[in-house]
């Protein structure tokens, strides 16, 4: 993106964050240069990055819950510090995936708008059939893909809560005994960190055929 761009981007940011309105953010992006369909390629591709770090970080938690609460003895204080580090990051993980799914759902709402209102805009019945039809699959995908992440992402809950309950309960109970009660969480909190790695994969694989469709389309 060039200077110019980059100064249309930031102007634009600007009048979203002033006034909240779409119309004026999309817009401003279109005189960059930057389309409804390019966004949502980005923002698909940053929604997928974002549950694969999401992912990987909940897997590295859960080994890091295991190897404390496993391993006998020790500083307890620094025990909840690591579980107290990992749960925080586990949640901003979480938290940016809901958003980047939020702004997938918005541009896909802007772009199916305009995509629909364009099609009268044909003077060619066949072109215009060709674009619907294309409109129809390209929303199919999109129904599809988000499904998947929303399914991914309600995972997510589960495995924090139980985080969070684990290190609530070590908080208040800093002694050997609370470390003994959090194995027996263990196992539930495995077999959660897996469902959510499942749907995670399924979620990503789903983002990167529609990034390939959409593009493909383009």
């Amino acid at each position: 993106m060039g200077k110019r761009n980059v100064l249309l981007v930031s102007v634009m940011m600007g009048l979203l964050a002033l006034t909240g309105c779409q119309t004026v953010y999309y817009g401003t992006l279109e005189k960059a240069g930057i389309h409804k369909r390019d966004l949502m390629v980005t923002r698909v591709q940053d929604a997928r990055d974002a549950q694969d770090e999401a992912k990987e970080q909940f897997q590295s938690a859960l080994e890091q819950f295991t190897s404390v609460v496993e391993v006998k003895g020790g500083d307890l204080e620094k025990k909840y510090n690591i579980l107290n580090g990992a749960y925080q990051e586990s949640k901003a993980k979480a938290d940016l995936v809901s958003k980047r799914i939020e702004s997938v759902e918005s541009v896909s709402r802007a772009l199916f708008d305009e995509w629909e209102d364009e099609l009268g805009q044909y003077a060619s019945a066949s072109l215009r059939e060709d674009s619907r039809r294309k409109l129809q699959q390209t929303r199919r995908d999109y129904e599809r893909l988000i499904q998947a992440m929303k399914k991914a992402e309600k995972k997510i809950q589960p495995v924090l809560r139980a985080f969070h309950d684990q290190v609530l309960y070590l908080k208040h109970n800093l002694n050997a005994q609370a470390i003994s009660s959090l194995r027996n969480e263990l196992v539930t909190i495995e077999d959660n960190v897996a469902a959510l790695v499942t749907e995670m994969e399924k979620s990503i694989r789903e983002a990167e055929l529609f990034i390939q469709a959409l593009k493909q389309e383009g």
